[in-house]
């Protein structure tokens, strides 16, 4: 029975599947698009569908629609707009498909008495109605999905899911009220009739089915042994002798029900984000203190906190600051500090010697912004074409200092205007620089050995002059797309290994010429690395030759002879392994010392052919048409590892008998209380244990039946 499940679910699966794939050879063959499916039943606030064809130059409008009073049919497709309470967006999968989203853009949850909100449903069958997408080109409809939505509105208030959790309190210290299966904060409980969160319409629903007793919020009955319960009919015969009078007041759950006098809780420690404390004055600074404003406040910027960005952090004291946000915009910014005024951002600042100091802000015009902005893919068209003036895109901070205090602050903001065209990413940059007069302190990546995660000090040598200039040593930090063309660069960090990359886009017609695509990939791999020397230390001497490390550059050879032949190219330098020999030398105030012994950057070849597989081939027949290829480069740091035991000398390499690490039977470990290797006493306490067993080895021997013999035959002599 299951081989038959099995085969029918198979046939069932192809079919489908020859199914969509005939609708796609159709319209592409014909040139036409078509929904898949074309009709859907909405129950929920959004719904999913597919266009499938040639979906370029294709536009998609939504209206509600309804039975034709002469006809008695659907309305024909229309392109003409219509404002609805549903939004639609699109997004492309591909050269032949789109993901079509229709989202609803109201709550479902009951509209409350008196209520003047209109986003709120007025029944309980919230939605009713018949909506049509169409796909048009021009003004022509070319295909048309129908959706019928019938929802119902949900019963939770509309503060529901913002804190749904209630914390029982101590009731020394307040007291639980009147409600005890009020249990979820700001949410109606069902069955709860004593719930202040259930509105009329809501108890409606289960009016008839309250939880019984005090938990119900009901008054419990009376117990039958209250003598006010008991009648003359139905007393039982031990009446009323045995009936007790008390009050209903006095029951077992009075403690629930307390409404008196409370004390007031000492705070306790508590696992809530902690409340940063008012900023205490400061005369002076001193390095990693947080600079204060002149009206007592924390100096903040944006910031990384656990990798996340923050939109206000404090700013420490000698401590540089790099950041980059990516913030995703579907409407303009309103607020700090994607938008800011100069008036707000000119704060004095308590200098640390006695006296303030003003920041001085200086506005620029950013004039490429393609390198900070990228499209999402998806398409709204209540945001197409919005511009958004006046986009503050980066800050720029620079303190210049002396001694423990400030001597001015600088702020270069850079702003530009942005076009919202569906949803777009934006990289915002942050930066604070603490600069000495008007010098920034040169950093070093340790002193004097290197320390994980600082970048790795590479070197040239300068135009005639024997010193050395310090650059950096790089790899590929793709953003955006991920195109060779936009690709960033980023400095190789000690004791990280990484792997990293960009794809280059490469046309039929650039695989004709291989001897050039060969010169262009080695250019691009050489930019990574333009060095000759890479430091030893993490503050090298730019003046003594002996502080650098020679690089050394190998090509490896192509395990394979390919010829170039059409669409093919081989040798490509395609991937880029660095790889660094590091050595820890020792340690300072507990700190390992590392050092760079070695450095060595080599190319793997590889051969890059047009993928024409599966029938696909209009990627060849196109000249024009690129295909990307990836360019990869990889840094590893291989540990050097010192042997500092004595070595061993032949005996120890050859005779095994005694080893216990390359032998199973071990003879020395028959004493092993009394070696150095047994840890669980000291060493006095099992060495004095070990001499008592001993000796009362000797003693049970001296007494035993051998001995007691001997002694016999001694005195028979």
């Amino acid at each position: 029975m299951a081989q038959v499940g099995a085969n029918f679910f198979s046939v069932s699966f192809s079919r489908q599947t020859i199914f969509i794939l005939l609708l796609v050879s159709l319209s592409l063959s014909q040139n036409v698009v078509v929904f898949q499916p074309s009709f859907l039943s909405a129950t929920g606030p959004a719904v999913t569908a597919y266009l499938l064809g040639n979906t370029s130059g294709v536009s998609l409008n939504l209206r509600t629609v309804s039975l034709s009073n002469t006809t008695g049919s659907i309305d024909s497709p229309s392109c003409a707009e219509e404002a609805t309470r549903w939004v639609l967006t699109a997004e492309q999968m591909g050269k032949t498909a789109l993901r079509v989203s229709v989202r609803l853009n109201q709550t479902l949850r009951l509209c409350a008495e008196n209520d003047t909100n209109s986003d709120c449903c007025l029944r309980s069958l919230c939605v009713l109605e018949t909506l049509q997408v169409s796909a048009c080109v021009g003004s022509t409809p070319q295909a048309s999905l129908l959706i019928q939505a019938s929802i119902h509105a949900q019963l939770f208030t509309a503060t529901a899911g913002l804190d749904n959790k209630t914390v029982i309190p101590n009731q020394v210290y307040q007291p639980l009220g009147v409600c005890p299966c009020d249990l979820t904060f700001r949410v109606c409980d069902l069955r709860c009739c004593c719930d202040q969160d259930c509105s009329s319409d809501y108890l409606k629903l289960f009016a008839s089915h309250c939880l019984p007793g005090p938990f119900g919020g009901q008054v419990s009955p009376a117990p039958d042994y209250q003598c006010s319960v008991q009648s003359s009919e139905n007393a039982p015969d031990w009446f009323p002798f045995l009936c007790v009078n008390s009050p209903p007041e006095n029951n077992p759950f009075l403690g629930f029900f307390y409404q008196g006098d409370t004390i007031a809780s000492s705070p306790g420690p508590s696992f809530q984000s902690p409340v940063l404390s008012a900023p205490v004055p400061v005369n002076r600074y001193i390095q990693g203190s947080p600079i204060i404003t002149k009206d007592g406040q924390y100096f903040t910027i944006p910031q990384m906190i656990l990798g996340q960005c923050t939109d206000r952090s404090p700013a420490a004291f000698l401590k540089n600051v790099q950041v980059e946000c990516v913030i995703l915009l579907r409407s303009c910014p309103t607020g700090f500090p994607l938008q800011t005024k100069p008036t707000d951002l000119t704060t004095e600042v308590i200098d640390g010697r006695g006296g303030v100091v003003v920041v001085n802000v200086t506005d620029v015009e950013g004039s490429d912004l393609s390198l900070l902005i990228s499209e999402s893919g998806a398409v709204n068209s209540s945001s197409e074409g919005l511009v958004c003036l006046n986009v503050t895109l980066a800050l720029d901070y620079k303190f210049y200092w002396t001694g423990n205090g400030l001597t001015g602050v600088t702020l270069t903001r850079t702003v530009g205007s942005i076009i919202l065209n569906g949803s777009v990413a934006l990289t915002a940059r942050y930066s604070a620089m603490f600069l000495n007069k008007e010098f920034m302190p040169e950093t070093n990546s340790g002193n004097p050995g290197y320390q994980v995660g600082k970048p790795v000090i590479a070197g040239i040598v300068g135009n005639n002059t024997e010193s050395i200039q310090k650059t950096s040593f790089n790899i590929w930090k793709p953003v955006h797309d991920g195109l060779c063309s936009t690709a960033q660069m980023k400095p190789v960090l000690f004791g990280e290994n990484s792997t990293s990359g960009c794809l280059l886009a490469v046309s039929p017609q650039n695989l004709t010429q291989c001897n050039f695509l060969r010169e262009t990939v080695t250019n691009l791999q050489e930019a990574l690395t333009p060095t000759t020397y890479v430091a030893k230390h993490g503050n090298p001497d730019l003046l003594t030759i002996s502080d650098w490390v020679n690089i050394s550059y190998v090509t490896l050879n192509s395990s394979t002879v390919v010829a170039d032949v059409s669409s093919a190219c081989g040798d490509i330098p395609s991937h880029q392994h660095i790889q660094v020999w590091t050595l820890t030398t020792g340690l300072i105030d507990g700190i390992p010392q590392r050092e760079i012994r070695a450095l060595e950057v080599s190319y793997s070849l590889s051969t890059w052919t047009l993928n024409c597989g599966g029938g696909d081939v209009y990627a060849c027949e196109n000249l024009e048409e690129p295909e990307l290829f990836p360019i990869t480069s990889t840094v590893t740091f291989i540990d050097i590892l010192v042997n500092t035991e004595p070595p061993k000398t032949r005996f120890q390499i050859n005779f095994t008998e005694y080893d216990c690490n390359r032998n199973d039977v071990c003879w020395p470990e028959l004493a092993f209380p009394f070696t150095k290797y047994y840890t669980g006493e000291p060493y006095s306490q099992s060495l004095a244990k070990g001499m008592i067993l001993v000796f009362m080895f000797i003693t049970a021997s001296i007494l035993g039946t051998p001995w007691r013999q001997i002694r016999q035959a001694w005195h028979n002599l």
